[in-house]
């Protein structure tokens, strides 16, 4: 082979033993940079992995009032429909629409001018049979000394005594007749039967009214004190009586929202019945209103004060869990790391919910980050107040 043959081919040699350096170190240095970067990006993970941080509170106790709460309508202690109790035409209404009343307050005025005739009728009839009661009484005296000389017949004496008997019943009807006249004239006065508000003006002067009417001149109602009727699960039946046996019963009313309270007033009765289509049972509280701030109609939230729990165990409710096994919270054991612990709860009362079983007070429990935990997972903590501590609103 000639010797310019030779060098060319070593030459290309070189070149290609190059190039497949180059390409090996650029593999190299490309893989060690991923490598950097892929350590970089597993390192955070790592980390939060195994720190995981949350917010905690350390549990507490103390006194829970258990409540049973049920939705109530408000009611006056009365309410009236004012009705005329005789035919006439409506001369005059007294009262101005929404107005507090007193028990025997003029509301309004019927015509009285028939009613007071009827009675002077009744009077005159009365003064009438009375002069005939009279005239024949000294006929009947007459009679019995007359007879007693033989000069009339014993007869005259019996049909006489018979016309005083009968002018004597006349008499009795005539004062019958003159309390009706009487009543039905005082009706033509309408009074206020009881305290309260008087309502919507339902009729207007000038018109003809009747005893019989189905619709009211107005209606009043009685709302100092205010009624609240309101239902319960029949379940809690036996609850309720044995509050009841132990004192009188607070109840609260909330407004629709359950927010603002109203008034505070007492368990007045149970229903005698339970409604069998909802299972459910009627109860009716009694509140002195003073403020007025309960409105006959409206409805309301009524809140009955069942007894109170001393130094129960309580934890916020956000902290409780639901698993396969039923209900857990996240405790932070002295380790700092976190476990699952199973419990049973009772009743809740606003944030708060009672534990009845699975904790003493003062475990750390966590409260909210409980997504990111697993059993024996390191926390970091953000916080830890005492639950319960800042009230249970």
């Amino acid at each position: 082979m000639p010797e310019g043959n030779t060098r060319a081919s070593r030459g290309r040699r070189i070149v290609l033993m190059i190039i497949c350096v180059a390409a090996l170190a650029g593999g190299g240095v490309a893989y060690w940079r991923w490598a950097q970067a892929t350590e970089g990006a597993r390192a955070p993970r790592l980390a939060a992995r195994a720190a995981v941080s949350v917010s905690v509170e350390v549990v507490g106790r103390q006194d829970v009032p258990i409540y049973l709460t049920g939705l109530g309508t408000v009611q006056g202690s009365l309410t009236v429909g004012i009705h005329s109790q005789v035919d006439g035409k409506l001369q005059e209404v007294l009262f101005t629409e929404g107005q507090q009343v007193k028990k025997g307050d003029v509301l309004a005025l019927i015509d009285p001018r028939l009613y007071q005739a009827a009675l002077d009728n009744a009077k005159a009839k009365k003064a009438q049979d009375v002069a005939q009661f009279t005239s024949a009484s000294k006929d009947l005296e007459r009679s019995k000394t007359l007879v007693k000389s033989n000069i009339t017949s014993q007869q005259i004496v019996d049909q006489q005594q018979g016309k005083v008997d009968q002018l004597k019943a006349s008499i009795e009807a005539d004062e019958a007749m003159i309390q009706t006249a009487q009543t039905n004239l005082e009706y033509t006065t309408i009074t206020a039967p009881n305290d309260g508000r008087i309502g919507v003006r339902l009729v207007d002067p000038g018109n003809i009214v009747h005893a019989n009417d189905q619709q009211a001149l107005a209606t009043l109602v009685l709302t100092r004190p205010s009624a609240v009727m309101f239902t319960l699960p029949a379940r809690a039946l036996n609850d309720v009586r044995d509050a009841m046996a132990r004192g009188p019963v607070e109840v609260i009313a909330y407004d629709q929202d359950n927010r603002l309270e109203l008034a505070t007033g007492k368990l007045l009765l149970v229903d005698n019945i339970i409604d069998q289509t909802t299972a459910t049972i009627r109860l009716k509280a009694m509140f002195p209103n003073k403020d007025d701030k309960l409105w006959s109609g409206e409805f309301v939230n009524a809140r009955l004060l069942l007894a109170t729990r001393s130094n129960a165990v309580v934890v916020p409710s956000a902290a409780i869990q639901r698993g396969p096994d039923g209900l857990f919270v996240w405790i932070v054991n002295a380790n700092g790391v976190a476990e699952p612990r199973s419990i049973e709860v009772g009743p809740a009362y606003g944030k708060l919910t009672i534990v009845t079983s699975g904790l003493s007070g003062g475990e750390r429990i966590v409260t909210d980050g409980q997504y990111k935990l697993q059993r024996g997972a390191p926390v970091t903590i953000s916080s830890a107040p005492v639950a319960g501590s800042a009230g249970s609103s």
